[in-house]
């Protein structure tokens, strides 16, 4: 159990990417003062909480009303996280999965509110983290304890946007820390990790075709 909850907050990490959040949020909030930018930033990580804890309770019911069976969304979800990580790795942003496009950074310049787009969605709960959230609850409803299980990833996820949350707080001294190449080579870092667990997520998908397939 605590091996699985580990592999929640690992797979939650990588995928929001809080340190990724930092340089696009300094620049949509130079302008702003101290106070505005922490509103900001709470807004934005109040909105992307909602959204998870709507797609933790809500998204497993709606595959199931669509017939999507769990290996296909498995399958399905893995190779999105797939694409997120290989765009982390390369310093891409091809799939559009988490990163913005320079269009959408244009465009969010010029709207009143930039805590819902972009820095809620795709930032922070882009498609990446609802995928894993969906698939880590599917996970936890057929283990031992599912129920202790699903508070945990629940509550990881929590932890996790709240320190999205401080990151965006203390993003200019987390900046001058880390640098621009100090954040590129802990996106990069993040990314070779969610390769891994994004393949395991595909191969353990296949074997439940085949486990249903031999069972049949």
């Amino acid at each position: 159990m605590d091996f699985f909850l580990w592999q929640v907050f690992i797979t939650l990490l990588v995928v929001i990417d809080p340190f990724a959040v930092v340089p696009l949020f300094l620049g949509l909030t130079a302008k702003d003062s101290p106070d505005v930018k922490r509103k900001i930033a709470l807004k934005a990580c109040v909105i992307a909480t909602i959204i998870l804890l709507l797609f933790a309770f809500v998204g497993d019911y709606l595959l199931d009303a669509m017939s999507i069976s769990e290996p296909a969304f498995r399958i399905a979800g893995s190779f999105l996280l797939l694409l997120t990580a290989i765009d982390m790795v390369v310093a891409k942003s091809h799939s559009g999965l988490h990163a913005t496009t320079i269009e959408e950074e244009k465009e969010a310049t010029k709207r009143d509110d930039i805590s819902v787009f972009p820095l809620a969605i795709p930032m922070i709960a882009g498609p990446g983290t609802l995928t894993s959230i969906i698939v880590l609850m599917r996970q936890a409803e057929v283990m031992p304890h599912n129920v202790y299980l699903s508070f945990g990833i629940i509550l990881i996820a929590i932890g996790v946007i709240i320190l999205t949350y401080l990151c965006m707080l203390a993003g200019g001294k987390l900046m001058k820390v880390l640098g621009v190449t100090g954040t590129n080579v802990l996106t990069r870092v993040f990314g070779i990790i969610l390769t891994a667990l994004a393949t395991q997520g595909i191969i353990n998908g296949i074997l439940l075709v085949a486990k249903t397939f031999n069972a049949a």
